[in-house]
């Protein structure tokens, strides 16, 4: 099921302040160039440009000369991405998936009878036709079994993921290669995320009745100062400051589902 939160539109712009969605985010480039800032990465786009933002990855746009987007919001399960890191896909020029966004634009704008509806089905559209598009994520066996089990126990602190990987029929350096090819980074690095990811949903969601350490601990951190450290470089902000109450500004957005981060740090690498 997909459900479409807020599909808008930017005028020339330069800059958007770093923020998150807590749901996914279609981002169709209709003019101009620039840059998606991220934590560790920095993806440039063009015109006709798709970037796929997953949930609660904290970002910000800029550009020298301005670009003007097509941007949606959707709550769904069906877009069944191994990877959760932002990524880019360039459409055919004047193709049917920038028409796509567009109508997409049109029905949420103007609403009227059979709006919803209308709006599931380009929103369908567009995550069939990225699907379709995103060939380079289609995962050898080996891969899938180690990512499956990987989500399966992340929230184990005691999980050994060493001596699952020296368990499988292959050697240690030729499931790293593979691995780190096939989904960009190594598995350690891909546990960490998943663990960080958790931490970050944990913290943006929950009252503050845990503590950061409490926290810490059910997502699979076994070291308090270590999860804050690496937090820290994955994020910008400190676990503390990633809490609500703690780290964003009043939102006066004009889609009302943007959280603006309220920090001064710079973008982290690692």
């Amino acid at each position: 099921m997909i459900e479409v939160l807020f599909v808008g539109k930017h005028a020339k712009t330069l800059n958007v302040a770093r923020h998150f969605h807590t749901s996914w985010e279609l981002i169709y480039c209709t003019g101009g160039s620039g840059e998606m800032v991220f934590n560790r990465l920095v993806i440039p786009y063009q015109e006709d440009s798709l970037l796929v933002i997953p949930p609660r990855v904290p970002h910000a746009n800029r550009s020298q000369n301005g670009f003007t987007n097509i941007h949606m919001n959707i709550a769904t399960d069906e877009v069944s991405i191994p990877l959760n890191e932002p990524f880019l896909l360039q459409a055919e020029k004047g193709g049917y998936l920038g028409n796509a966004f567009d109508a997409a634009f049109y029905y949420y704008s103007n609403g009227g009878a059979g709006q919803t509806r209308i709006l599931h089905l380009y929103a369908q559209l567009i995550v069939a036709m990225t699907k379709t598009m995103n060939t380079d994520y289609i995962h050898s066996d080996v891969v899938r079994c180690v990512t499956d089990h990987i989500l399966r126990n992340y929230p184990d602190a005691g999980f050994d993921l060493n001596a699952y990987l020296r368990s499988l029929p292959f050697s240690a350096e030729y499931l790293t290669r593979l691995f780190k090819k096939e989904m960009g980074m190594t598995p350690r690095q891909y546990l960490t995320d998943r663990r960080l990811e958790n931490a970050a949903s944990s913290l943006a969601l929950l009252d503050g009745s845990l503590s950061v350490s409490q926290i810490a601990h059910q997502c699979g951190f076994s070291d308090a100062l270590y999860f804050s450290k690496v937090f820290k470089q994955r994020y910008g902000v400190s676990p503390k400051n990633y809490r609500p109450s703690n780290s964003i500004l009043p939102n006066t957005d004009s889609d009302g589902i943007k959280t603006i981060l309220n920090d001064d740090s710079e973008f982290a690498s690692s």
